[in-house]
């Protein structure tokens, strides 16, 4: 798809972050966007920003891509009034960290209700219209460095996006008879609103240590655009794994090429976060 202008383009999680930044690099594009998120003031804002440097919204609808009936609904009038979408991106995510010990059913179910049904949802209402099409297309999953690698604290996260990015591995070989890429998106350190409400379960986010922690994952945090930017030119050049940041490539080269390296990498990040932890907590007692 090296040409994207007129192409029709679905975004979710177009409210803020790397949502709105996709939504404004795709209009420069020419691309034609049909936007959701569950920020109804958000979304009117990107809305009304891709309009004014004179992109085309094709449509606008508020809701929870988690809840499947909400998704159909509108997929049914999206396709009614606008026929098949020739590019499909799942932005939408929200994120929660925590040890096993202090996360809750809550959080687990959350992390995949949104980041990895949410993107099933999306996929099983617009992607076979745009096979039938048979114009070809292509489908944009973000996920994580948390879906490639073993982060500390991030077990319902990683659930999550480490599930989007089975689900993408085997879309990108089945939707190819069909000339339909497929990109996977994972991103490191990102400067998105979610840095600074990120739920981190059991521990005090106030506690000047994980204070530290916060800003040194801030400093080394790329922008919203520059990630939007990685998935413009994934789409051109039909690229499936996306990464946004070289230390996330070379950890994941890393972790591939040197596991027993790696195994001792990742248990002495867990050690180092779990000093984080409450004096009570059973970590460390």
């Amino acid at each position: 798809m090296k040409v994207l202008t007129g192409r029709k383009c679905l975004i979710t999680g177009a409210a803020s972050g790397i949502g709105r930044a996709t939504a404004l690099a795709a209009a420069a594009q020419g691309m034609r966007l049909v936007l959701t998120d569950i920020d109804a003031a958000g979304l009117a804002d990107t809305a009304a920003l891709v309009q004014a440097a004179g992109g085309t919204v094709l449509n606008t609808r508020t809701l929870d891509v988690s809840d499947y009936e909400s998704v159909t609904a509108w997929a049914d009038q999206v396709h009614d009034e606008h026929g098949s979408l020739d590019v499909v991106m799942n932005i939408a995510g929200i994120a929660a960290w925590g040890t096993v010990e202090n996360l809750e059913h809550r959080h687990w179910k959350s992390m995949v209700d949104v980041n990895l049904m949410g993107p099933i949802h999306i996929i099983e209402n617009f992607v076979p219209p745009m096979v039938r099409a048979g114009r070809g297309g292509h489908l944009v999953n973000v996920s994580s460095a948390a879906g490639l690698l073993a982060l500390p604290w991030h077990a319902a996260y990683s659930a999550s996006k480490f599930g989007l990015r089975g689900v993408s591995e085997v879309l990108r070989f089945d939707l190819e008879r069909h000339d339909i890429g497929v990109s996977l998106v994972v991103p490191g350190a990102v400067r998105t609103p979610l840095v600074g409400t990120v739920q981190i379960v059991g521990v005090d986010r106030e506690d000047p240590r994980v204070q530290r922690i916060v800003k040194l994952f801030e400093g080394y945090a790329v922008t919203p655009e520059k990630v939007a930017d990685r998935i413009i030119a994934g789409v051109r050049r039909n690229r499936y794994l996306v990464h946004t940041s070289p230390d996330i490539r070379i950890g994941y080269w890393f972790a591939r090429k040197f596991a027993w390296p790696y195994e001792m990498v990742a248990r002495f990040a867990n050690r180092r976060f779990d000093t984080l932890l409450p004096a009570s907590s059973p970590a460390t007692q």
